[in-house]
């Protein structure tokens, strides 16, 4: 159901959760190949609270927890899980948002008040003592050399 996670005792890589953004948006596939360390996808075909546990257990020891949020989001609650995760987690939360994203074809694209917005949540997810990177190819970079 879940990918691999590795064994934490282990100390041998480091683990990103990656969370933000589902929706079919890519942005995990885009970044995966590409990633040096271990990684939990939190995306299933079929969401139980088994798979709500997993996640919560996973974001409780991973070593960084990633937030992308693109314009295929539909609900909010992820926004929700950044801030929390910037408060309680600081120095493990990065955040970053795209300005498109390509479902099936559709390019969508954040309206000018909703990137002002998220803006605005990159300036509080900083104040929080959080990393707020501007593109994916940041956050690859971030992750693979930290």
């Amino acid at each position: 159901m879940f990918n691999d996670i590795i064994d934490r005792a282990s100390g041998k890589k480091k683990l990103v959760f990656l969370g933000g953004t589902a929706n079919n948006s890519t942005w995990r596939d885009q970044i995966i190949p590409k990633l040096e360390i271990d990684y939990f996808n939190p995306i299933v075909k079929d969401w139980t609270p088994d798979c709500k546990q997993k996640e919560i257990e996973v974001r409780s020891y991973a070593d960084y927890l990633l937030y992308v949020i693109t314009p295929a989001m539909t609900g909010v609650y992820s926004i929700a899980e950044l801030v929390d995760d910037s408060n309680k987690r600081p120095n493990k939360t990065i955040f970053c948002y795209l300005d498109t994203d390509n479902i099936n074809g559709n390019v969508l694209k954040f309206t000018e008040h909703q990137i002002s917005s998220l803006n605005s949540v990159g300036q509080m997810i900083q104040s929080n003592g959080a990393k707020w990177l501007k593109n994916l190819d940041e956050v690859v970079n971030y992750l693979n050399n930290t």
